[in-house]
């Protein structure tokens, strides 16, 4: 059965400066944990803490450049080139340069207790 989702929700980020999250699909917006579909616009200058998540990330870059840093390099991913992060990988995730624009997708969904941020 089809399922339409007409908005998504916007979900509160870690990281400073924030960026937007809006969720399409997942735990928070569609009550599904097999899967989220994100849609992110963080600012220049943003980064999070570094994470260890139990989950695959596969991310598109729409516009600007998402900088990730893996225990063993630094990664620039540019406007129309995408990632795939996997899970069990410690990552951080930034914006130095430009605000940048993206869409991630977990597998299983994104959940904060499955994330393993570092504080």
């Amino acid at each position: 059965m089809a399922r339409h989702i007409k908005q998504p929700t916007v979900i509160p980020a870690p990281g400073n400066p924030p960026k937007i999250i809006r969720e399409f699909f997942g735990h928070v917006n569609s009550e599904d944990g097999a899967v989220s579909i994100a849609h992110m616009q963080s600012p220049a200058g943003w980064s999070e803490p570094a994470q260890t998540p139990e989950f695959d990330e596969y991310t598109l870059v729409l516009k600007g450049c998402l900088q990730v840093e893996t225990r063993h390099e630094t990664i620039q991913v540019r406007a129309g080139e995408a990632i795939h992060t996997a899970a069990g990988e410690w990552i951080r995730y930034s914006t130095p340069e430009e605000a940048t624009e993206y869409v991630a997708v977990c597998l299983p969904a994104f959940h904060p207790d499955t994330v393993h941020r570092e504080v």
